[in-house]
């Protein structure tokens, strides 16, 4: 097969990870390079540091949302496993799935850590489901995401996004968007998708909807205003768009900056000059491109904590930070990585992406799907 431009970032982000290879061993590893035996391994940071040996690991790790229908898992999940001999059993739970689960469990825990969306793993900290860990690189992670008693670390974000066919938008002859305001024009909002609040996804959209146009946590009506009006023009919420999307019957859907880049780069439905990734912001000059952290946690009375703090150490890890770039996902010690060109020029990202107070968002969140679910109609 001729090289595409698709299969030529690929290599490239091969290539980078195969240059920080046998970092995490060097730095962890005591005598050995991995893979079993008597080998012990050097894990933690601080007043959490501790060896652990291999012959305690299991033949599989379960870990709560590892999978590999997501955020280039499948490549750090073998990469682990070929440097230490453990295979990361591939979960196919939501982060609301995960917490269910575990509440299921919580007199007889089934799997080592949890993995997913961070507000989530403050809610399984509040659950009393998790312990406190500093895995190794946790210094470089920024405070406000990982929590003070060291029980949740975020691992990488995602930022709201617009995705676009920039055929379609050609032919009917509009431009990149560049605010939310933007997507209430007509030709736009007639095949408009997005998801409701419910979703994890469609919460960051609200919030950031909310942002550009005013709003606050504690004042919601600027979106709901919004999801009104867009209504009115023909959009709709669904969780099942991106087939729509390939074909061509919706020219829009609102999701994360990686969904749109990892569409454009790595799927040969859609011609890539045919995608457009937007991060849109408020014609007031306000921020409108939520940023939602996702992390981990090392689970309470847990089995196998010895391989899964192993396992969170090599995630953050540059060797294993470097993965998630290599399907558009932003890795928490992305300052310390070379970015692909195709990301969203970073100028775009200091124009519109802001945080919100994760801990207050956990203490709010039900409240705030209810009063959006309600207000719009949805």
């Amino acid at each position: 097969m001729p090289d595409t431009r698709r299969n030529v970032v690929r290599s490239l982000g091969a290539l980078a990870a195969a240059g920080l290879a046998g970092c995490v061993t060097e730095n962890a590893s005591n005598d050995a390079s991995g893979g079993g035996g008597s080998d012990t391994y050097t894990v933690g940071t601080g007043e959490y540091e501790t060896t652990v040996e291999a012959s305690a690991f299991p033949e599989t790790l379960y870990f709560y949302c590892v999978q590999s229908g997501w955020m280039n898992w499948p490549s750090v999940m073998e990469s682990f496993e070929g440097e230490y001999g453990v295979a990361v059993n591939d979960d196919d739970r939501s982060s609301g799935e995960a917490l269910t689960h575990m509440r299921s469990h919580e007199n007889n825990m089934t799997h080592s850590g949890y993995n997913g969306g961070y507000t989530y793993g403050i809610v399984a900290r509040n659950d009393g489901f998790t312990q406190a860990y500093k895995p190794q690189g946790w210094e470089q992670v920024p405070d406000a995401l990982k929590t003070d008693d060291h029980h949740v670390t975020a691992t990488r974000r995602v930022t709201t996004a617009v995705t676009y066919r920039k055929d379609i938008y050609e032919e009917r002859g509009l431009d990149e968007p560049e605010t939310w305001e933007d997507l209430l024009h007509p030709d736009i909002t007639q095949d408009l998708a997005l998801q409701t609040p419910q979703a994890a996804v469609g919460l960051a959209a609200a919030l950031s909807i909310n942002n550009a146009r005013g709003g606050s946590m504690d004042d919601l009506q600027p979106v709901i205003d919004y999801y009104g009006e867009i209504l009115d023009g023909g959009a709709e919420f669904t969780d099942n768009f991106l087939a729509q999307f390939s074909r061509g019957e919706y020219a829009t859907f609102v999701r994360y900056d990686y969904s749109g880049l990892d569409l454009k780069y790595n799927n040969e439905e859609v011609a890539e000059e045919n995608v457009g990734v937007a991060l849109l912001g408020g014609e007031n000059g306000n921020q409108g491109a939520l940023n939602m952290p996702y992390g981990y946690a090392l689970l309470e009375d847990a089995p196998n904590p010895e391989a899964a703090k192993l396992f969170m150490d090599y995630v953050l890890s540059l060797e294993g930070q470097q993965q998630f770039l290599d399907a558009y996902v932003r890795p928490i010690r992305a300052d310390e990585l070379e970015l692909p060109d195709e990301f969203i020029d970073s100028a775009e990202y200091d124009r519109t992406e802001f945080q919100v107070d994760y801990g207050a968002l956990v203490d709010q969140q039900e409240s705030i799907i209810q009063e959006i679910t309600r207000g719009a109609g949805l």
